[in-house]
């Protein structure tokens, strides 16, 4: 099975596409600043599932997933940042939160899944 048809993949994937919409809205002097970071770990979380899958056996496909989950954890810090010092549109910051969770949810059901697997062989 490849990473790409993964459920969780693909959402991670329209989660970045909406996060570079987002971010494109904002203040040109949070281009190198909280416009970069958002954009790095939201593209973390579907490159990190893909990584993981690449690799051979359930231990290291947790770790990627793992570090997935952390820069889903990052983004959500950063998404609540640009909330509370106003950059960007709270609509779209919102619905961007919400896409977050959905992942984030399905990368701890992935987690599970693969850990409840590995302990079965």
């Amino acid at each position: 099975m490849s990473h790409k048809d993964l459920d969780v993949w693909q959402q991670a994937i329209e989660l970045s596409k909406t996060v570079y919409s987002l971010t494109g809205s904002f203040p040109k002097e949070e281009l190198f600043g909280l416009s970069s970071q958002m954009r790095r770990a939201a593209v973390s979380i579907a490159s990190n599932i893909a990584e993981g899958a690449a690799r051979h056996g359930d231990r290291e496909f947790l770790k990627f997933l793992h570090v997935s989950a952390g820069s889903a954890s990052e983004l959500d810090t950063q998404l609540e940042i640009a909330k509370g010092i106003k950059v960007g549109d709270n609509a779209q910051i919102n619905a961007v939160q919400d896409s977050l969770e959905a992942v984030s949810k399905m990368l701890q059901g992935l987690i599970r899944s693969v850990k409840q697997r590995s302990t079965e062989h």
